[in-house]
C-alpha cells in the first residue's frame, strides 16, 4: 500500500515543465509566495527525469512521418538514420551527465552547462541557438497538430478548399490553411501560457498518457496483424496507386444483372460513362488490382521494403513487382487521381526531418532543482529514456517495414487508405487512438516549448551577457520624470513569469508557422539542437582533457574520446541534414559569439576556454623563449611609464592615446606606474592606481596589461618596472616615457634625475626609447588630421626606428592622411643629389612612401649633435652610399656601431684620443682590465643594417658574421673594401652609437659651442618642419655623470625649441626594419 500511494502521489504531482514553472504556478495563487519561496515536491528518477524525457523525445515525427521515412528510405536506410541520431543523443547524454553531476545545474539547463563550461561567449551563442531550436520546435509541433486536425480529423474545416485543385494550387491552399490555423493555435497556446503555466502543468499527465497509449496501440496492432491483419485494401491501376477518395469500388466495370456498368473510376479516366468512351491510354492498357495495405508481420513484405525508394516531387507512387504498360513518350494525365509525392526525397532530407524526433534529452537536466538527488537521477533517467526511445524507434522501423505495404508507407497523408493516418491503420483497436493520441501529444509538446523557451531566454537575460537582452524600456503610463526602467527579457509578471520573453518567442514561432511545412521546419530546428549538443560534448571533452581541479563529476562512465565522437557526429549530421542551414546556424552563433566578446559583460565562471587560454599562453611563452624575434617580426612591445597624482589618477592620459596610435603593429603593451612607500602600507593605493590604469586603458582602447610597483622611492620603482616587466619571452623592447615638464624648477629636480636614469637604463638594457615632448598637444584617439606631414630628421641610423614609427602611426585613423617626409643632413663634401637618389631607392626597397629632402649644412653646425654618436655621418652615409671621408673627418674620434644583440662594444685603445677634442667618452666597462677583454667588431660585415648601394654598383647582399645564439639578417649593402676607408677599418677610431656617453659635465667653451650648434640645427628643423603635425628626431645619449644632466636637458630643449609635437627616438641597438619579405 505505501508503494502504491507513493506512485499515485508522484503521478498527481507529475509535471513536464522546466524548473521554476511550478513555483510560478503556485505564486499566482499565493500572495505570501513573494516573501517565502515555494518548494515544489521533490521528484525521483522516474517522475523527474525518465518520463519527461520520454514525453519530449517521442512526438510528432513518430506519428506523422516515421512510416513515410521507412517507405522512402527503406528499412536499412531508415535504421541507419535512427541509429546515427540515437547514437548522437546517447553520446551527448553521457557528456551531459558528466557535466550535470559536476555540481548543481540551476534553471537554464543546457545553457547553464555550456556557459559555465565554455564561457559566456560560447554559452550565450549556443544558448540563443538552443532557444531558437526550442522555439522552432514549438512551431513544428503546432504545424503537426494542425496537419492532424485538417487532414485526418476534420478536413472540411479547411478555409482554403483544395477539392479539385492540382499541383501548386492544391499545395498553396494546404499551406495557407496551415498558416491561418497555425497562427490561431499559436495565439491560443501563448494565451494559455500567459494566463498561467498551472493549466499546462495540470494537462502534463494527460499528454504523457496519450503518448504511452499511442505507442502501446501500435505494438498491439503489430501483434494482431500476425494472425488477423486489418482490412485496408489499396486500389492500383497497373503499378500506380490510386486515391481512394471518391471511389465506390476498385474496378473499371462491374456486372449488374445482365449488363456491364462502369464505375466512378471509369468516369475519372474516360470522357463518358459508356463503354465506348474515349479513355486515358494508361487506363486502357493496364488493369485495376487491389493490394492489401497491411499484409501483416508474417507476410514477408519486409524483403520488399528493405531498400530505399526516393522520388521526385509530383511523381506517382508505384509498387515494385507489378507489371505495367507505359508509353514513355506520353505524359501522365489525370494526375490528380493518383497518389503523388509532395516533395523530392533524398537521404540527407530524411536525416533532417527525423532528427527532431530524438531531441528532448535535456528535459531531466532542465529540472535538476526539482529532483531529490539530481546527480543520481539525471544520468540514470536520461540514459534510460534514450535507451527506451531508441529501442522504440528501431523496432518501429523494422515492424513498419514488416507489416505495411511499401506504397502505403510512402503515402505520407494516407490518400490511398481512405485518408487515414498511416500509422493509425496499423494500430489496435482503432486508428482514432493514434489520431487523437498524436493530436493531444503535439498540443502538449507545443505548450511545453512555449513554456520552456521563454524561461531559457530569461535565464540568458538574467546572466547579463548579451546587451540587447538588457534593453531598457519605460512604462508609458508612469510619470515621465520617474520612468520605471527595467530589463525587458529578464523580467515579466510579478511572479517572475517571462512575459516579454514569451511575446518574443511567439513572434519567432510565427516565422515557423508562416513557413507552414513541417518538412521544411524540421531541418531548421535540427541545426540548432545539433549545435547545442555539439557544444555539450565539446565542453565535456575540454574539461576532461584540461583536468581542471574542479572537474569531479559523480558520473564516472564518460571519456573524452566519446565526447569527441559525439561532437563529430553532431557536426557531421549538421552538414548531412542541410549544408546551407548548417552554415547559417553557425554564422548566427558566430555573430552572437563576437557580439558578446566585444559588447557583452565580463564574466568569470571558471570555464574551460579560460583553461585553454592558460595552456596556450604557457605554450606560446615557452616557444618565445627559444630565441629573439627575427627582424621581420619585430614590433614595438611598449612599456609605458606614467605618472600618478595624489588621487592615483594618471597625470598624462595622452600617453595612452599615443600608445594606442602606435599599436598598429599590435604586440605587447604594459602600462606601468609607481607608488612610493611600502607594500604593507601602500597596497590600497596601488590597487586604486591599478584600477585607474585599467579604466583609462579601456577608455583609450589600449589592449595590454597594467602593472603598479611599490617602492621606497620612485627611482627604484621605475627601475624595477624596466627590469622586471613582462614574462619570459614576452617582454618589452621599447619604453615610452614623457619628456619631463618644468624640469628646471628645483621642486622637480628629482623628476629630471629620474628621466635621465630612465634614458641610461634603457641604453644599458638595449631597449628602444620613445620620448614625446609636449605630450598634452598630441591628438586624442577621436581627432583626425585631414592633412599634414610627419617629418623624420634622420641624422644617425638607429636600426630603423625612425622609419618604422611613422609607418605604424599612419596605420591609425588619426594620422592616416598625414604624409611622411624624411630629411637628412648633408655635409659640404657630400653629393646631395646622389644622397637623395640613394635614399629614395632605399625607401623603395623598404616599401615606404615618403618624400625625401637633403638639407646641406656646414660641418661645424651639426658636429655638436652628430659627432657624439658612432660614425655620426659615417654610419648614416653608409646607409645611403659609400662615403670617402675628408682629412678633417679622419682626425675626429668616432665610435663603433654594432647591433646590440650581437655584443657590447667598447673602445680598446683610448690612447688614440685627441685631447683637444671636447667630446670624449669614458670607458663604459669601468676599468682598463675590463676594456682589454672586450670584443671589438667592425661595423662593416658585423652590423646588419640596411645599406643602399653606391650609384655605380648594383645592389648586392652582404652577410654579417653569426654570433652565438643569433642568426644575422641578410641586408642590402655593398661589400666594401675596408682598406679604402681607414675610419671604418680602424676600430680604435669608432664610437658606439648606442652606448655613447659624451662629457656634458663641464660647461666649458665647447659646451657653449655645442648649444650654439644645436640652435643652428634647430633653426633648420623649425624652418622646414614648423607646420608638421609631428617631428621625429634622433635622441642623443645621456651624460655619464650627474654634473652634466642639466646641460644634456638644455641641449634637448634647444634642439626642440619652437616645435609643437616632437618624438625623440633612441634605437635599441638592433635592426627593426628590413627590405626582405
Amino acid at each position: 500500500i505505501p508503494m502504491v500511494s507513493s506512485l499515485l502521489s508522484s503521478l498527481a504531482n507529475y509535471s513536464n515543465l522546466p524548473q521554476g514553472s511550478k513555483e510560478h504556478e503556485e505564486a499566482e495563487n499565493n500572495e505570501e509566495a513573494r516573501k517565502k519561496p515555494v518548494q515544489a515536491p521533490r521528484m525521483g528518477t522516474v517522475m523527474g527525469v525518465y518520463l519527461p524525457c520520454m514525453q519530449n523525445i517521442l512526438g510528432v515525427i513518430l506519428f506523422l512521418r516515421m512510416t513515410w521515412l521507412v517507405g522512402v528510405g527503406g528499412v536499412m536506410g531508415t535504421f541507419l538514420i535512427v541509429f546515427m541520431c540515437c547514437s548522437t543523443t546517447m553520446l551527448t547524454a553521457i557528456s551531459m551527465s558528466a557535466i550535470a553531476t559536476n555540481g548543481v545545474v540551476p534553471a537554464g539547463g543546457s545553457y547553464y552547462m555550456i556557459s559555465r563550461s565554455l564561457g559566456p561567449e560560447f554559452g550565450g551563442a549556443v544558448g540563443i541557438c538552443f532557444y531558437l531550436g526550442t522555439t522552432f520546435a514549438g512551431a513544428m509541433y503546432i504545424l503537426g497538430c494542425i496537419e492532424i486536425l485538417l487532414v485526418y480529423i476534420v478536413p472540411q474545416a479547411a478555409i482554403f478548399q483544395i477539392e479539385g485543385l492540382e499541383g501548386p494550387e492544391a499545395e498553396a491552399g494546404m499551406l495557407n490553411n496551415m498558416r491561418v490555423y497555425g497562427t490561431i493555435v499559436l495565439s491560443l497556446m501563448a494565451l494559455v501560457v500567459f494566463v498561467g503555466v498551472k493549466y499546462v502543468n495540470k494537462l502534463a499527465l494527460v499528454f504523457l498518457a496519450c503518448v504511452i497509449l499511442s505507442i502501446l496501440a501500435v505494438y498491439a496492432g503489430v501483434i494482431k496483424s500476425a494472425f488477423d491483419p486489418p482490412d485496408f485494401p489499396i486500389c492500383m491501376l497497373g503499378n500506380r496507386t490510386l486515391m481512394s477518395k471518391g471511389l465506390d469500388i476498385c474496378a473499371k466495370t462491374i456486372e449488374r444483372g445482365n449488363s456491364t456498368v462502369t464505375t466512378k473510376l471509369w468516369r475519372f479516366f474516360c470522357d463518358s460513362e459508356f463503354l465506348n468512351a474515349t479513355c486515358d491510354e494508361y487506363f486502357t492498357n493496364n488493369n485495376v488490382t487491389q493490394v492489401q495495405g497491411i499484409p501483416g508481420v508474417t507476410s514477408g513484405i519486409l524483403a520488399e521494403n528493405l531498400f530505399s525508394f526516393f522520388m521526385e516531387k509530383n511523381e506517382v507512387l508505384e509498387k515494385r513487382g507489378i507489371p505495367a504498360v507505359v508509353d514513355p513518350d506520353v505524359p501522365t494525365t489525370n494526375a490528380n487521381r493518383y497518389v503523388l509525392a509532395d516533395i523530392t526525397s533524398f537521404f540527407t532530407l530524411l536525416v533532417g526531418i527525423y532528427f527532431p524526433s530524438v531531441t528532448g534529452i535535456m528535459a531531466g537536466s532542465n529540472r535538476s532543482g526539482d529532483l531529490q538527488d539530481a546527480q543520481k537521477s539525471i544520468p540514470i533517467g536520461t540514459i534510460l529514456a534514450i535507451s527506451t526511445t531508441s529501442t522504440i524507434y528501431m523496432s518501429c522501423v523494422i515492424l513498419f517495414g514488416a507489416c505495411v505495404e511499401g506504397v502505403v508507407l510512402r503515402d505520407k497523408f494516407g490518400e490511398g487508405v481512405n485518408g487515414n493516418l498511416v500509422i493509425g491503420t496499423l494500430a489496435w483497436p482503432s486508428p482514432w487512438v493514434i489520431v487523437f493520441g498524436s493530436f493531444f501529444s503535439t498540443c502538449g509538446a507545443g505548450l511545453q516549448s512555449l513554456t520552456g523557451a521563454p524561461r531559457l531566454l530569461q535565464a540568458i537575460a538574467r546572466d547579463g551577457i548579451i546587451p540587447f537582452l538588457r534593453v531598457s524600456v519605460s512604462k508609458l503610463l508612469m510619470d515621465m520624470i520617474t520612468l520605471c526602467v527595467w530589463q525587458v527579457f529578464g523580467h515579466g509578471k510579478a511572479n517572475g513569469e517571462p512575459t516579454w520573453a514569451l511575446l518574443l518567442t511567439a513572434s519567432i514561432c510565427e516565422i515557423g508557422i508562416i513557413i507552414a511545412s513541417l518538412d521544411a521546419v524540421a531541418p531548421i530546428l535540427s541545426m540548432f539542437f545539433l549545435m547545442c549538443y555539439m557544444f555539450v560534448n565539446l565542453a565535456c571533452a575540454l574539461q576532461t582533457l584540461l583536468r581542471t581541479p574542479n572537474w569531479r563529476p559523480r558520473f564516472k562512465f564518460y571519456h573524452w574520446a566519446l565526447s569527441f565522437l559525439g561532437m563529430s557526429l553532431c557536426l557531421s549530421l549538421m552538414f548531412i541534414c542541410s549544408w546551407y542551414y548548417a552554415i547559417v546556424a553557425m554564422g548566427i552563433a558566430g555573430c552572437i559569439y563576437k557580439y558578446i566578446e566585444f559588447c557583452g559583460a565580463e564574466k568569470e565562471w571558471g570555464d574551460g576556454i579560460r583553461g585553454i587560454s592558460l595552456s596556450a599562453a604557457r605554450y606560446a611563452l615557452m616557444r618565445l623563449e627559444e630565441g629573439p624575434p627575427h627582424t621581420k617580426n619585430w614590433r614595438p612591445q611598449i612599456l609605458v611609464l606614467v605618472g600618478l597624482d595624489g588621487e592615483q589618477n594618471v597625470e598624462q592620459p595622452r600617453l595612452l592615446s599615443l600608445t594606442n596610435q602606435l599599436k598598429a603593429g599590435k604586440g605587447l603593451t604594459i602600462v606601468g606606474a609607481c607608488v612610493e612607500g611600502t607594500y604593507l602600507n601602500n597596497h590600497p593605493q596601488a590597487q586604486k592606481a591599478d584600477q585607474s590604469l585599467r579604466k583609462l586603458m579601456e577608455t583609450e582602447r589600449v589592449k595590454g596589461f597594467s602593472q603598479v610597483v611599490i617602492s621606497s622611492n620612485l627611482r627604484d620603482a621605475t627601475s624595477h618596472l624596466i627590469q622586471a616587466g613582462g614574462l619570459g619571452g614576452l617582454r618589452h623592447n621599447a619604453v615610452l616615457v614623457s619628456f619631463p615638464k618644468n624640469w628646471k624648477q628645483a621642486v622637480d629636480n628629482q623628476r629630471l634625475r629620474n628621466f635621465i636614469e630612465v634614458v641610461r637604463e634603457t641604453t644599458a638594457a638595449h631597449l628602444a626609447l620613445i620620448v614625446p615632448k609636449n605630450i598634452s598637444a598630441y591628438p586624442s584617439n577621436g581627432e583626425r588630421f585631414t592633412e599634414g606631414h610627419i617629418d623624420v630628421w634622420w641624422i644617425v641610423h638607429d636600426g630603423g626606428m625612425l622609419m618604422l614609427l611613422p609607418f605604424l602611426l599612419r596605420q591609425h585613423k588619426v594620422w592616416r592622411k598625414c604624409k611622411m617626409r624624411i630629411f637628412t643632413v648633408a655635409q659640404m663634401d657630400d653629393n646631395s643629389i646622389q644622397m637623395k637618389k640613394d635614399l629614395l631607392t632605399f625607401l623603395y626597397h623598404l616599401r615606404l612612401d615618403a618624400e625625401v629632402e637633403v638639407v646641406e649644412m656646414h660641418d661645424s653646425d651639426i658636429s655638436a649633435y652628430t659627432y657624439e654618436k658612432t660614425l655620426v655621418m659615417e654610419q648614416r652615409s653608409q646607409i645611403l652610399k659609400e662615403m670617402h671621408l675628408t682629412k678633417n673627418e679622419r682626425e675626429r674620434e668616432i665610435q663603433s656601431i654594432t647591433d646590440v644583440s650581437r655584443g657590447s662594444i667598447r673602445r680598446k685603445n683610448p690612447s688614440n684620443l685627441h685631447p683637444q677634442k671636447s667630446i670624449t667618452e669614458e670607458p663604459a666597462g669601468g676599468s682598463m682590465e675590463e676594456k682589454a677583454e672586450e670584443e671589438v667588431q667592425l661595423i662593416q660585415g658585423k652590423n646588419a643594417t640596411p645599406t643602399p648601394t653606391s650609384p655605380t654598383s648594383p645592389a648586392s647582399l652582404s652577410v654579417g658574421a653569426v654570433t652565438p645564439g643569433e642568426e644575422v639578417q641578410m641586408t642590402w649593402s655593398d661589400d666594401i673594401d675596408k682598406g679604402k676607408n681607414p675610419a671604418v677599418a680602424n676600430p680604435e677610431t669608432v664610437r658606439d652609437m648606442f652606448n655613447m656617453k659624451p662629457e656634458w659635465e663641464n660647461l666649458n667653451q665647447s659646451n657653449v659651442r655645442r648649444m650654439h650648434h644645436a640652435q643652428k640645427l634647430n633653426e633648420v628643423i623649425v624652418k622646414k618642419s614648423q607646420e608638421a603635425k609631428l617631428v621625429l628626431l634622433n635622441m642623443p645619449g645621456p651624460p655619464k655623470n650627474r654634473t652634466g644632466e642639466e646641460n644634456y636637458m638644455e641641449f634637448l630643449e634647444v634642439l626642440t625649441e619652437g616645435l609643437n609635437r616632437v618624438l625623440l627616438v633612441r634605437g635599441g641597438g638592433r635592426e627593426v626594419i628590413t627590405i626582405y619579405s
